[in-house]
C-alpha cells in the first residue's frame, strides 16, 4: 500500500490538532486569543484585519472541506455523539460543565473534532469500503 493510501490514527490527530490550534487561536478562555487581542485595542489595526482575514479563511476552508464530506446530517451525528460523550463524563463526575473555563474548552475539543472527522472521512471511507470520494470539477 502506497503511504499516500495510507491512514491511520497519526493522519487523524494531525488534522485535530491542527483544527484545535485554528479554533482556540480564535478565542480560547486563556485571554491569549485572536478576540482577546482585538478587543484589548492594541497593536495595529491593519495587522489585526489581515490575522483575521486569514484565521477566517482557514475556517472556511475547513467547514467547507468538512461540509462537503459529512455534510449537514454529518456534522449534526458527530456533534450529537460528542455532546452524549460529554453528558456521560459529566455523569461520571469527570467533567465540570459548572465551570466556565471548562465548558468552554469542551465547546473548542468538540468543534475540533467535528472538523477533523470532516477533513478525515474521506480516508476513513476509503479504508473501509474501497471507495474513493471525488469532487465533481465538470458541471
Amino acid at each position: 500500500m502506497a503511504k499516500s493510501e495510507q491512514f491511520g490514527f497519526g493522519g487523524f490527530f494531525v488534522r485535530w490538532v491542527a483544527a484545535l490550534i485554528l479554533v482556540a487561536a480564535i478565542y480560547n478562555p486563556t485571554g491569549l486569543s485572536y478576540v482577546d487581542w482585538w478587543i484589548s485595542d492594541q497593536g495595529l489595526v491593519s495587522l489585526r484585519v489581515l490575522v483575521g482575514l486569514v484565521l477566517a479563511a482557514a475556517v472556511i476552508i475547513y467547514l467547507r472541506a468538512t461540509f462537503r464530506s459529512i455534510n449537514a446530517l454529518g456534522v449534526l451525528l458527530v456533534t450529537a455523539l460528542l455532546g452524549a460523550l460529554v453528558w456521560l463524563l459529566t455523569d461520571l463526575g469527570w467533567l465540570d460543565l459548572a465551570n466556565q473555563q471548562v465548558t468552554t474548552w469542551v465547546v473548542l475539543v468538540i468543534m475540533a473534532t467535528v472538523m477533523a472527522v470532516g477533513l478525515s472521512w474521506s480516508h476513513v471511507r476509503r479504508r473501509l469500503s474501497g471507495q474513493i470520494d471525488t469532487d465533481d470539477l465538470e458541471q
